[in-house]
């Protein structure tokens, strides 16, 4: 266990750790399969117990790389979903479905951007529509922006803290980080069921 400390501690030692969270949160982005928030976690957690990797560049470098990760996956969006989109039946369910899309994201596309950013899968899902409903670039540079940067502070943040808490043992740090992390996805998760299921309801009264 100290030897594997000792590893990670030197990897996070490195300026290059701070590429590696770029490239991390970048690609997880949009293949959320990639550890981006446990890696910067992680990061944040050695921050606090061992003063390197600086926790203020982890958080920037966290933000940047989901920021222009975000962008990829808006791009990879409106390229092929656009295209496909438009080829829908005029009155198939998927058209419907599309449209409804996008006049939600006309409506509420800063606060479903900025919401997504704390769920893996939501943030993909989230980013790809955008894209294929052909979003505004330029709100959504600014509402991303928005969305990765307090991102970054939160996950930096809950890391840097969990090593404080456990500075004789960063390995629960880092387990404490992650596991606050997966409460509040699942909490927003809980949330959207139960705003969903309201709506449902409201819906079937009317």
């Amino acid at each position: 266990m100290d030897s594997a400390l000792d590893l990670l501690r030197q990897l996070v030692a490195s300026p290059w750790v701070y590429l590696l969270i770029f490239g991390l949160t970048a690609v997880d982005a949009f293949f959320p399969a990639v550890p981006g928030e446990a890696a910067v976690i992680t990061a944040a957690v050695i921050s606090a117990t061992d003063g390197r990797p600086n926790i203020i560049a982890v958080i920037a470098a966290a933000a940047l790389g989901a920021l222009a990760g975000d962008h990829i996956s808006y791009a990879i969006g409106r390229g092929g979903g656009a295209r496909r989109l438009a080829r829908l039946p005029e009155r198939s369910r998927r058209r419907a479905g599309s449209e409804w899309a996008r006049r939600a994201v006309d409506r509420r596309g800063g606060v479903i951007l900025t919401t997504a950013r704390y769920i893996p899968g939501g943030r993909t899902a989230v980013t790809l529509t955008m894209g294929a409903v052909r979003y505004p670039r330029g709100s959504f540079l600014l509402f991303d922006a928005i969305a990765t940067s307090t991102w970054g502070i939160y996950c930096g943040l809950l890391g840097y803290f969990g090593g404080l808490a456990f500075e004789r043992d960063p390995i629960k740090g880092v387990l404490a980080g992650l596991g606050l992390s997966i409460a509040v996805t699942a909490l927003l998760e809980v949330i959207r069921a139960l705003r969903r299921r309201a709506r449902h309801r409201a819906a079937e009264r009317s």
